[in-house]
């Protein structure tokens, strides 16, 4: 019996190389990313107080974000597609790092809104770019460990930004407020790697003059043959795509579970903070230990939904979690320990996603692969306006976050629903 293509030693040196040199360096520009998106969420602790802003003017401030999204996410993913994923990035990370650094000098709600829209188109296109960038060099049996690889960076932005945003909110440099400086700190790093990424990153296996020759060629083959193998059962052009019910239901599926763990990202430290009554560096401390978990999470789903070659529940089981952790905050009440466990395992349903973006790229190909995951990326990032200006309207009206939280709860039912009545394609593994 002949060994498969994936075991030979060339393939397996091939997968390993790729891996080593391209997962920590997306890894790290997304940590960089994710601090830019959510540093919000710890400056809130001082910004909104400085500057007289109300929960309703935070939440909607922090989720108006993606309204960007709109304009560049599509069009995003075809141009890293049909044309560079490196100068695109690069693109994208200088001038998000510059907007970030904008963002210390805002002054008024209207100031807070251009700035997080303009944030917002700048940085349109990254995220879904690189899920497409991955396809480039992973097949499709290795792809939800890349993304889990790759999307860890989430928890670890807040691993990471917790401490840092609890340190710069106590300082006071050359006469500027500490979460000033949060922007600051935090915008420069987007700048130096978005120069640095042009040189680094290669666009396609073919131009990988870091491959030995034979692994270049094995990869480019296993590709190719994946791509020749869509095209044989069904090829969709992009429009086509954008329109088959599969890819609007994933859209759907994605508003509803996303928003709902963006909100937990945006709200977290100022629950904790008006729960416990903490300083501001003990509440970025506390912030960190969900994020462990979701570390913990993302890899073990991520691994073992390639394992089984399964998508439908890893995804929805993560958000089965998420919805059963919410209520049981609500119930929790008053007691501010039990709160914030159940908030730890809420923040774990984040661990869907290494599983769920698989899904568009299981049933098409090239471009309409691309543009269908900049449509589920744009269109469901907009619950991301939605439910985090919920929370903060409730929050204004009734000073309690439990009519939040049972807007979060309905929204992963919901998505739930619809994961797991996915219609199953024949043939689409990664449907199952």
């Amino acid at each position: 019996m002949n060994a498969s293509p994936s075991t030979t030693s060339v393939g397996l040196a091939a997968r390993r190389r790729i891996a080593w040199r391209l997962l920590p360096y997306l890894f790290t520009l997304f940590v960089i990313a994710f601090l830019d998106r959510v540093n919000v969420s710890y400056a809130a602790l001082e910004m909104t107080h400085d500057l007289s802003f109300s929960d309703r003017v935070f939440g909607f401030g922090s989720g108006i974000f993606f309204v960007g999204y709109l304009l560049f996410e599509i069009p995003g993913c075809l141009i890293v597609e049909r044309w560079s994923a490196r100068r695109w990035f690069a693109r994208i990370m200088v001038t998000w790092g510059l907007v970030t650094v904008l963002m210390a000098f805002i002054r008024t709600p209207m100031h807070f809104y251009l700035v997080r829209i303009l944030l917002g188109v700048c940085e349109s296109g990254f995220f879904p770019g690189i899920l497409v960038y991955l396809t480039h060099w992973f097949r499709a049996e290795d792809r939800a460990k890349a993304c889990a690889m790759f999307m860890i960076a989430i928890p670890v932005a807040n691993i990471i930004g917790s401490p840092l945003g609890g340190w710069l909110l106590g300082v006071h440099w050359f006469g500027l407020q500490g979460w000033r400086w949060l922007f600051i700190v935090e915008g420069i790093p987007a700048i130096v790697f978005g120069i640095i990424t042009v040189f680094y990153l290669t666009d396609w296996p073919r131009e990988a003059r870091w491959l030995p020759p034979q692994e270049r060629d094995w990869i480019t083959a296993e590709l190719e043959q994946e791509a020749l193998a869509k095209k044989a059962s069904r090829s969709y052009k992009v429009l086509e795509a954008l329109r088959q019910p599969a890819v609007i239901r994933l859209t759907v599926i994605y508003f509803f579970a996303v928003s709902s763990i963006y909100s937990l990202t945006i709200w977290l430290p100022t629950f904790l903070k008006r729960a416990s009554g903490m300083s501001n560096l003990a509440v970025t401390m506390l912030s960190m230990i969900p994020y462990v978990a979701v570390l913990l999470a993302m890899l073990f789903n991520g691994w073992h939904s390639d394992r089984t070659s399964e998508r439908r529940w890893h995804t929805a089981i993560p958000l089965m979690f998420g919805a059963v952790a919410f209520s049981l905050t609500i119930l929790a009440g008053a007691h501010f320990w039990f709160a914030f466990v159940c908030l730890i395992v809420a923040s774990s349903a984040n661990a869907f996603l290494p599983s769920f973006w698989p899904l568009p790229s299981a049933f098409l190909g090239e471009s309409a692969a691309a543009a269908s995951i900049g449509l589920i990326n744009s269109i469901g990032n907009l619950g991301s306006l939605v439910t985090p200006s919920v929370i903060g309207y409730f929050l204004d009206r009734t000073h309690s976050f439990t009519p939040g939280f049972i807007y979060v709860i309905v929204s992963l039912l919901i998505a739930i629903y619809l994961i797991l009545t996915l219609p199953l394609r024949p043939g689409a593994q990664a449907q199952k």
